[in-house]
C-alpha cells in the first residue's frame, strides 16, 4: 500500500488509483463467468442480480476516499450475498480453501479503510465488521468446512487491518519526521536571525566605540588647541592637522561601518567587504594620538608577544582606548601611565592603565564616583567585551589620587611543542590576575602611591 501510495501520488491522480482498484475487482469478480473445473461444485447460472452482486463487490472501491466504511459494509455485503445464492465457490468447502477475486477485493477494503479510517473507525472494523464477516461466512459454508472458513476468513481481514494500521503508522512516523524537519529548519533559520541580530548589535557597538571616542578625542584635541592658540601658534596647527585627520578617520570607518549594515548578505559572501579591525599592534598609533591632545602617556610593553585571536586583540584595544579617552575627559592633560605585559608563564596577557588625576588648577571636574557602573556603554562595554574572551576587569580610584584600570586577557593553550618564547617568565613588577579575576599581588594602586588629588 505504501508503495502504491507513493505511485499514485506522484504519477496519477488519487482518485485514478481508486478507480483502477475498483475495475480490477471488478472484473475480478466476473471470473465465475469462465468455465469451471469438473471437481468444483457446480455453481449458479449468472443472471441480472449477479451482475449487480459483482458490480457491488468492485466498484464501490472508486469513492472509498469519501466513503471508507459505507464502502467496506456495502462489499461485504455483496461479497456474502455471491456466496450465499451460489455465484462464487465458498471460502472454505470440499475443494479446500479458495480465496478469490472477490473476497480479496473485501480484504482490501477492509486494508484501504484501517490506513485511511479515523482510529475510532479503525477500531469498529477489527471489534465488529471483520467478526461479523468471519461469522457470515461460516454459516454459509458446507457442513463440517465452518470452522475452517471462520480460521481462513479472520485470518485474511484481520491481517489486511493490521498491514493498514502499519501502513498507517508508518505514514504517520514519516510526516513527523518530516514536521520535526521542518521545525528544525525553522529553529535553524531563527538562529540564523538572531546571530544576525547579534552581529548587528556588535557592530552598532563598533559604531559607538569608534565614533564616541575619536569626537572625544577631537573635541579635547580642539579645546587643547584653543587654549595655545596665542602662546603656540605652531603647536595649534599641529593639532588642527590631528583633528582632521581624526575626523577623516572618523567618517571613514563610520562609511565602512555603515556599509556593513546595509550590505551585511554581501558581507557574508566577500569577507573583503568587512571593516579591518584594530589590534594590540595599533596601540602605539592610539598612544600617539591621545600625546597629540596633550596627555602624557609613558607606553611600556613587557614579554614576548604571542598570538591572540581577533576577538581578543580588539578587545584589548577597545579597553585602551576606553580608558585613555576617560583620563582625557575626566582628567584632563594628566600624566598616565600604560603597561602591556604578555605573560608567557600564566598564558594571559595583563594591560594596567594609570593615571595622575587632574593637575592642580586645570580646573577638569573630578571623576564621578558612580562612574564605574553608571548607564553608559563606557565601563560597561569594557567588562562585557573582557568577559566575552573570558578574561577579567578592575577598574576604581587609587587612595593617592588617580585611577586605574587593570585587564586581563587569557592567552590561547600553547602547542604541543612550545617555543622557548612562550614560556617566558613574566616581569617582576608586573600586577599578576588569575584568569577568574583574582588579584595574585597587589592591587593596582599598590606600586603606584599618589599624593591627595582627585
Amino acid at each position: 500500500m505504501t508503495l502504491m501510495d507513493s505511485f499514485a501520488g506522484r504519477r496519477v491522480p488519487p482518485a485514478v488509483t481508486d478507480a483502477g482498484l475498483a475495475l480490477l475487482f471488478t472484473a475480478g469478480a466476473l471470473v465465475p463467468l469462465v468455465p469451471m473445473p469438473a471437481d468444483v461444485p457446480a455453481l449458479r447460472t449468472p443472471d441480472a442480480l449477479f451482475f449487480v452482486l459483482a458490480l457491488l463487490s468492485g466498484l464501490p472501491l472508486a469513492v472509498h476516499r469519501r466513503f471508507p466504511l459505507p464502502v467496506l459494509l456495502v462489499m461485504t455485503a455483496a461479497v456474502a450475498a455471491l456466496q450465499a445464492r451460489h455465484y462464487i465457490p465458498h471460502l472454505s468447502g470440499p475443494q479446500g480453501t479458495s480465496i478469490g477475486p472477490s473476497y480479496m477485493g473485501v480484504a482490501t477494503a477492509v486494508l484501504l479503510t484501517a490506513r485511511r479510517g479515523a482510529p475510532r473507525t479503525a477500531t469498529l472494523v477489527v471489534a465488529a465488521v471483520i467478526p461479523a464477516a468471519a461469522v457470515t461466512e461460516a454459516v454459509l459454508a458446507p457442513d463440517g468446512h465452518r470452522i475452517a472458513t471462520l480460521l481462513a476468513d479472520a485470518v485474511l481481514l484481520v491481517g489486511a487491518w493490521a498491514l493498514g494500521r502499519l501502513t498507517r503508522a508508518r505514514a504517520a512516523i514519516r510526516d513527523q519526521a518530516l514536521q520535526r524537519a521542518a521545525a528544525l529548519e525553522r529553529a535553524q533559520e531563527a538562529n540564523a536571525r538572531a546571530a544576525v541580530m547579534e552581529e548587528r548589535t556588535r557592530i552598532a557597538r563598533e559604531l559607538h566605540d569608534i565614533v564616541a571616542h575619536n569626537v572625544s578625542l577631537m573635541v579635547v584635541q580642539t579645546i587643547a588647541a584653543d587654549r595655545i592658540q596665542d602662546r603656540d601658534g605652531d603647536k595649534a596647527h599641529e593639532l588642527h592637522g590631528t583633528i582632521e585627520e581624526t575626523g577623516r578617520a572618523t567618517v571613514t570607518e563610520l562609511r565602512r561601518l555603515l556599509d556593513v549594515l546595509r550590505t551585511e548578505d554581501e558581507a557574508d559572501a566577500d569577507p573583503s567587504r568587512e571593516p579591518p579591525q584594530p589590534t594590540v599592534e595599533a596601540l602605539p598609533a592610539l598612544v600617539d594620538a591621545v600625546r597629540a591632545a596633550g596627555l602624557t602617556v609613558d607606553f611600556t610593553t613587557t614579554g614576548t608577544p604571542a598570538e591572540l585571536p581577533a576577538g581578543s586583540q580588539l578587545t584589548v584595544y577597545r579597553v585602551v582606548q576606553e580608558g585613555l579617552t576617560n583620563t582625557l575627559k575626566h582628567a584632563g592633560r594628566t600624566h598616565a601611565e600604560l603597561t602591556v605585559a604578555w605573560e608567557g608563564r600564566h598564558r594571559r596577557l595583563t594591560v594596567r592603565l594609570c593615571d595622575d588625576g587632574p593637575r592642580p588648577g586645570e580646573g577638569t571636574p573630578p571623576r564621578p564616583a558612580g562612574l564605574p557602573d553608571g548607564p553608559g556603554h563606557g565601563l560597561l562595554g569594557m567588562r562585557e567585551r573582557i568577559g566575552a574572551v573570558g578574561g577579567s576587569l578592575h577598574t576604581g580610584p587609587r587612595p593617592g589620587g588617580g585611577y586605574c584600570v587593570h585587564a586581563v586577557v587569557p592567552l590561547p593553550p600553547p602547542s604541543p611543542t612550545p617555543s622557548p618564547a612562550q614560556a617566558e617568565a613574566p616581569a617582576p613588577d608586573d600586577l599578576s590576575f588569575d584568569i577568574a579575576g583574582h588579584y595574585e599581588g597587589h592591587p593596582p594602586h599598590a606600586s603606584h602611591p599618589r599624593p591627595a588629588g582627585r
